[in-house]
């Protein structure tokens, strides 16, 4: 039996120039994150991360506080198979013909406009996303030269088989985004595509979701796990 490790990103720059980049917020929980590994000499086999900074950035700090600790830390591959559904590319194509024909998002997009403070815009823009990724994922949305949704299930589906043929007995962590960590909950639990959603955007900034796999079986022993994060500002969903 194998343990998987699957870490969501740190924070991210939302309403930044560049989102993909980490926060102070992010970076304070990927340190925090490998300093709790270390200070209970979790040993790891391999160390896999999505093409994304905000991925990569957040491998390498925690990557940086265990090894602190004096214990070793293996290399980071990438596995593209992790990287992150392009929703930045469908909100941007696809926003302005559902602003004229959505009353829902028409009232969302003017609210988010309107929002007084960071907060409120956060709010609002979730609750648009959260719509219109909801159409995209359904099929209701095509946007073209942008990966499906159904693709980019098959695609965190191959990365997920090709740790499992990396024989039994690994310990791995895979350092990704919300919507691999909702794929992954979903080949353990057969959801339906709205659930699998729900998971991506429970998953808190800096969580573990640990799964024992062996063989093409992958099964779910705790998912959003954050002790790492004690202080409840550190608890972000974007």
């Amino acid at each position: 039996m194998s343990r998987l490790l699957l870490v969501r990103h740190g924070q991210a720059s939302f309403l930044e120039q560049d989102y993909d980049k980490l926060s102070a917020t992010g970076e304070t929980q990927a340190r925090l994150l490998g300093e709790y590994w270390a200070g209970r000499r979790i040993p790891f086999d391999h160390v896999y991360s999505g093409p994304r900074r905000r991925q990569l950035d957040t491998a390498r700090i925690a990557g940086e506080a265990y090894r602190k600790a004096g214990l070793p830390w293996p290399e980071t591959e990438i596995m593209k198979e992790f990287d992150e559904y392009s929703g930045e590319a469908v909100l941007e194509r696809s926003l302005p013909g559902l602003v004229e024909s959505t009353p829902v998002i028409r009232d969302l997009y003017a609210a988010f406009g309107a929002a007084p403070d960071h907060r409120a815009k956060h709010r609002t823009f979730q609750q648009m996303f959260e719509i219109v990724i909801g159409k995209w994922a359904a099929g209701e949305i095509i946007v073209e030269g942008v990966e499906t949704w159904a693709d980019f299930v098959a695609r965190v589906y191959r990365g997920l088989a090709m740790l499992a043929s990396g024989g039994p007995g690994q310990q791995v962590a895979v350092f990704s985004s919300g919507g691999p960590v909702g794929v992954t909950v979903y080949c353990d639990l057969t959801a339906t595509t709205e659930n699998t959603l729900q998971a991506a955007w429970m998953a808190r900034n800096g969580s573990v979701h640990e799964f024992l796999f062996s063989g093409e079986r992958f099964t779910m022993s705790s998912f959003n796990a954050a002790p790492h994060l004690d202080d409840p500002a550190l608890l972000t969903y974007r």
